[in-house]
């Protein structure tokens, strides 16, 4: 019996048709979770957004619950202001990284509980892509490295021009390996923009998902997991029962398959995540 669902955001809920399901999902969508919601099924949202990228969601559907957001380096309930997680990276190891990749001219961001920061002379572009993703501008600052040594920041987001630029910024990461963590994810928006996800060492939403468990009382083995990326693997791997878009990674959706509760739906841009609730509940 599903008594709890852990869904991804951005490619599963959130698409790239502006004024149908992008920056906020469709209303249909809504109109399940919430419909679900009253049924006495929590519904925790797990995004490397923040939580001031998915609080309208969060309010539309009326999911006052946790929540897992900043890729696992902040777990919140929005709605009653409870932060029950808050994960920070080390100042100085966050001021070298940052460093490392502003010289090599890679677009980098870091985020706070409740704003995020970019240095002045990388606004461009992928700032006015990145703020409707967010739908909030950045805080612009002299210098990214400097800003980050007076601040708590739970979260580096440096963006790859596409799959093979990644590779160049996952090599830049090598040598923090073991002090912070990296996944990466991408958006319906901005493809072919790839965007890490730097959290505290061995922070990642599979620490979230179990914290949501933890919390909601309610084992894996009653929890529904749906995503769309490899990194979503992290928290889907854990639940009994594990779904994804249809517009998911190939790797994914093998990942998916291998689950014997696993069911595949139609993509993002069709709605598809009511189909998927529908199999499971």
């Amino acid at each position: 019996m599903v008594k709890g669902i852990i869904l991804d955001v951005d490619g599963v809920i959130v698409g790239e048709k502006i004024g149908f399901n992008s920056p906020w999902p469709h209303p249909e969508v809504i109109k399940k979770l919430k419909d679900i919601k009253s049924k006495g099924v929590f519904i925790s949202l797990s995004t490397a957004k923040p939580h001031f990228a998915i609080d309208k969601i969060i309010n539309d559907a009326g999911l006052d619950n946790l929540h897992i957001t900043d890729g696992g380096g902040v777990i919140i309930d929005p709605i009653d202001k409870e932060i029950i997680k808050k994960h920070t990276i080390e100042k100085l190891t966050a001021k070298k990284l940052i460093s490392n990749y502003i010289e090599a001219g890679i677009y980098t961001e870091f985020y706070t509980v409740d704003d995020y920061f970019i240095q002045k002379n990388q606004v461009s572009k992928i700032t006015r892509q990145h703020t409707h993703i967010l739908q909030k501008k950045p805080k612009i600052v002299g210098s990214l490295t400097t800003k980050s040594l007076s601040q708590e920041i739970t979260k580096l987001m440096p963006i790859a021009e596409d799959e093979k630029d990644k590779e160049r910024l996952t090599q830049l990461f090598d040598p923090f390996k073991n002090k912070l963590t990296l996944s990466w994810g991408v958006h319906p928006v901005a493809l072919p923009l790839q965007f890490g996800i730097v959290t505290a060492p061995g922070i990642s939403k599979k620490n979230g998902a179990i914290d949501i468990s933890e919390s909601e009382h309610i084992s894996f083995n009653n929890i529904v997991g749906v995503g769309d990326s490899e990194s979503d693997w992290q928290f889907i791997q854990l639940c009994k029962y594990a779904g994804a878009v249809g517009n998911a990674s190939d790797e994914l959706k093998e990942l998916v398959q291998s689950k014997k509760d696993s069911y595949i739906g139609p993509g993002v841009d069709e709605n598809g995540i009511i189909n998927i609730l529908d199999h499971f509940i």
